[in-house]
């Protein structure tokens, strides 16, 4: 008899997955999962069946004493009466409203046997030990709720279907089994205990015969249309074709948003603003325990929405803003109004809260307010408060922009400073220790008030230091000089570094060479900052709202380690041009610089996200300062910034039915208006943990590992942290196998579900990006702290990207095209998978990863494509620059096989 972890697949072909777990006080019967709810069960089935609380769910008949037990045969088994091999039990059974049907209903032909009767069981109930799946017919579906939907596989076109095939032999017959003493059985003064109500041990019960119950049946055909798999090779002494690559699922069509999250709550907030990583809360931690993955969101709350997604503005006057007196919630979609109006409930700590006279309105005969429609706090997901006074520690400060330029040698002669304006007054303090500011009123300027001066400062630049031979870069005294000029007012500092800090305080040495570092467990010290200087001067900045923006330009090392701890903690970014050259990257440096400084911004900003009961965020990833357990501070944040959390469950079993979530973000818009934004969601309760594999997004999971992912490279070993990646997603793919483990073979093959298919590219391609790859001799330093740092901030679209980039050939639009649109080329031209067999040598091929554009030239392309693009073949392409304001990297050549390869799957 099986021992061992009761509800537990055995480590078998044969043993089907667990069962979803169950309470041992309920009778088993079929769940249907609701959008509104955990659950749904069906009536239980006519007849007499009697149950006790503490019983197994299989139905007791009689007390007198059954014949000695046996155990259930195993999976696979067939009697030889039975013509086919069984089917799944009538619980896998999809409904008949489901695409996915594949197995006829069973039909229970079998003569009526009578069941065989136990005594009750002796001592304390099993509580490991699943319920008995009872007698019922097809699962009850509701209206308008969907049903489950099997997992979605593959198989190359090429294979032979497993259909087709003759049967496996069957080596086993379903009959009595050999009556063989168990091991207990031949030991000295064992006892044969009394048979148990129910069957106990590693077999699922779907497998177990039960009283008053038939082997389900099916079709060969019926399996296998039910549990195709994705082949991942040639299994020894079997039919099967190895890997076909075009089967492969790959998204050509980039990021794609949840649906169903949002039909399911209409009224929740536009996934782009807030993305959990799955849309089922676990009902409890044991089940959460079993996800696996990342149980958190991410949250862009300034993402750009187009005109017609505008978040409303609401301004309340002076009624103030609806908040719950408890827990500080602000008013939203999913309060309810009761008393006739004059109480609203809380939907996030269900405390009832008064209702002013100012925001009283009549309820109409289904408890909603006549004014729902008119008001868009109570019908949108998103809207945003015009803050009054006592949300402010001061007056709303105006936008300030405060330029740090590195003016060495190394800058000069990189084009840095190179400008096409068309001679201010400059004052220089020697002293970099003890650093002062000589105008501290008047360093700061009105721009539209003094424009001309700016644009001659810019114009004088290149040539005020065009003879300058100082090769030494006094980074650190001047960063503290900007702060004494910035701190009374805030800002935004953008640091523009071309050279190692050598002088002064913050001075940084050369560690980035130490070959010997690599592969030990110091390894990951290069990765953080060396001195704690730039962690301090990022909290001084964080303090006095200032956020900081870092240009690096140098070809040598920088230590971006170090001056990204200044981005870091301050909702910055970092960007870098190596080996900067003027007349190449100088249209992709316009391009960033533009963009920081007019997109959109919040200044003097903080963001804390509120949960339902029983549930809390307990760790959060990005560039942030945290002022408190749970409450982020952020100087300068925009919309290109994305915040990941991880989200824990504080109770053991959940009792709501609904999970509500609201993220608030106080700041100051650019028009100096102090508003808060407010984005809420719903999420169901489930205790199904198929469905929480169905309604998991890949695009917030991806986000949310890669920021894990670049946290651990700061205390572990590159090997270290790719192995951590490899071992989620290994574990998350068995746990979803053993739900849907069946009887007939499966070796060689993976099972994931629709949500998921697209999850191992990802992070295959996470562990071959530019943070985490290889070595030393693989990716520069600085480039990968540089890398990483933008990977915390990005947004989930755009991390998509980054990961798996698009691939469109264009040689045959430009014969076409007078011009060259790049967005009319993404809209017509389709996307190719990133392998070498997309490139033809007579191509003209375009690679973007939302950072760079890459222009991939074959070696046989025709001279009237080379004609339109001014090439001459002559000449050295890698010089040669197109009509694109982009950074485009030319090559005659096939492009570098680790540069394709490393996205490939």
């Amino acid at each position: 008899m099986a021992t061992g972890n009761p509800g537990r697949p055995a480590a078998s072909p044969f043993a089907a997955a667990s069962p979803p777990a169950a309470s041992p006080f309920v009778a088993s019967a079929p769940v249907v999962t609701t959008p509104d709810g955990p659950s749904v069960r069906p009536p239980p089935v006519s007849g007499s069946t009697i149950t006790t609380p503490f019983s197994s769910a299989g139905p007791m008949v009689g007390t007198s004493a059954p014949p000695p037990f046996r155990p259930g045969p195993p999976a696979g088994f067939v009697r030889p009466s039975t013509p086919a091999p069984p089917g799944p039990p009538p619980s896998q059974v999809p409904p008949a409203s489901n695409q996915f049907q594949h197995f006829s209903t069973p039909q229970f032909s079998m003569p009526h046997q009578p069941p065989l009767s136990r005594p009750p069981p002796v001592g304390f109930p099993n509580m490991a030990q699943p319920p008995a799946q009872p007698i019922m017919g097809p699962p009850i579906q509701l209206p308008g709720v969907p049903g489950p939907s099997p997992p979605v596989t593959f198989r190359p076109p090429t294979q032979t279907p497993l259909a087709q095939m003759a049967p496996p032999p069957q080596p086993y017959a379903q009959g009595p089994p050999a009556q063989t003493p168990s091991y207990h059985a031949l030991q000295p003064g064992y006892v044969q205990p009394p048979p148990h109500q129910g069957m106990t041990g590693m077999h699922a019960r779907e497998h177990m015969q039960q009283p008053f119950s038939a082997p389900p049946t099916g079709s060969m055909q019926d399996l296998v249309e039910d549990f195709n798999s994705l082949s991942l090779g040639a299994v020894p002494g079997s039919m099967d074709n190895a890997l076909d690559p075009k089967a492969l699922p790959r998204p050509l069509e980039g990021d794609v948003e949840p649906k169903a999250f949002s039909e399911m709550y209409p009224l929740n907030c536009n996934p782009k603003y807030l993305r959990l990583t799955t849309s089922a809360i676990p009902n409890s931690q044991s089940l959460a325990s079993r996800w696996h993955l990342p149980l958190g969101a991410v949250v862009c709350p300034l993402a750009e929405a187009s005109k017609e997604e505008e978040v409303p503005i609401v301004n309340f006057g002076s009624a103030g803003i609806i908040r719950c007196r408890r827990c500080r919630t602000y008013v939203n979609p999913y309060v309810t109004f009761t008393d006739g109006g004059r109480k609203w409930r809380c939907n996030l700590c269900a405390l009832l809260n008064e209702v002013s006279g100012d925001y009283f309105a009549q309820l109409d005969a289904t408890g909603r307010r006549i004014d729902a429609d008119q008001r868009p706090e109570l019908n949108k997901g998103s809207v945003e408060f015009v803050a009054p006074t006592e949300y402010m520690v001061r007056p709303p400060m105006p936008p300030l922009y405060f330029f740090l330029i590195d003016v060495s040698v190394s800058a000069v002669r990189s084009g840095m400073l190179e400008s096409t304006l068309t001679q201010p007054q400059m004052m220089v303090v020697s002293d970099v220790d003890d650093v002062f500011v000589p105008l501290p009123d008047d360093l700061l300027v009105n721009l539209s008030e003094s424009r001309h001066v700016v644009e001659s400062f810019l114009d004088s630049l290149p040539t005020m230091f065009h003879d300058t031979m100082n090769v030494e870069s006094a980074f650190g005294p001047a960063l503290k000089a900007a702060f004494m000029v910035m701190r009374q007012l805030g800002g935004k500092l953008l640091i523009f570094q071309n050279s190692l800090p050598s002088i002064g305080v913050g001075r940084l040495r050369l560690r980035g060479d130490d070959v010997r570092v690599y592969g030990t467990d110091k390894e990951h010290s290069l990765r953080v900052a060396e001195d704690p200087f730039y962690k301090q001067m990022a909290a001084d900045f964080s303090k006095y709202q200032i956020g900081v923006n870092v240009y690096a330009f140098s070809d040598k090392y920088t230590d971006l380690a170090s001056l990204g701890t200044l981005s870091k903690y301050t909702g910055g970014q970092v960007y870098f041009y190596p080996s900067f050259k003027s007349g190449v990257q100088q249209d992709k440096l316009r391009h960033e610089l533009g963009r920081d400084l007019t997109r959109e911004t919040a200044w003097e900003a903080v963001m804390r996200i509120r949960c339902g009961k029983g549930v809390r965020f307990s760790t959060y990833h990005g560039n942030f300062m945290l002022r408190s357990t749970d409450l982020l501070a952020l100087p300068a944040v925009d919309c290109d910034k994305a915040f990941a959390m991880q989200l824990c469950l504080d109770e053991t079993l959940l009792t709501s039915q609904t999970v509500y979530f609201q993220v608030a973000l106080l700041y100051t818009a650019s028009c100096g208006e102090r508003r808060i934004r407010v984005h809420t969601a719903a999420a169901p309760v489930v205790s199904d943990l198929g469905e929480m594999y169905r309604q998991a997004d890949t695009g917030a999971l991806v986000s949310v590992l890669s920021r894990l992912a670049i946290e651990k490279t700061l205390s572990s070993k590159l090997d270290d942290t790719r192995t951590y990646l490899l071992k989620i997603i290994v574990k998350a793919l068995k746990e979803y196998r053993n739900l849907h483990a069946v009887q007939h073979r499966l070796a060689g093959r993976m099972i994931y579900p629709e949500s998921l298919k697209y999850l191992p590219l990802y992070v295959l391609a996470l562990c071959k990006s530019t943070p985490l790859r290889g070595g030393f001799a693989d990716v520069q330093l600085d480039e990968r702290c540089a890398v990483g740092s933008i990977l915390m901030t990005l947004p989930v679209k755009s991390l998509l990207k980054f990961l798996y980039p698009s691939l469109i050939r264009v040689d045959e639009f430009l014969l076409k095209a007078s011009s060259l649109d790049l967005q009319d080329v993404e809209k017509s031209i389709p996307r190719l998978p990133l392998t070498s067999q997309s490139l033809d040598p007579r191509g003209l091929y375009i690679f973007d990863d939302g950072l760079r554009f890459v222009i991939w030239i074959g070696s046989m392309l025709p001279p009237e494509v080379a004609r339109s693009l001014n090439v001459d073949y002559s000449s050295d392409l890698s010089q040669v620059l197109t009509s694109m304001n982009s950074c485009l990297l030319l090559s005659k050549k096939y492009a570098h096989p680790l540069f394709f390869s490393h996205y490939a799957y």
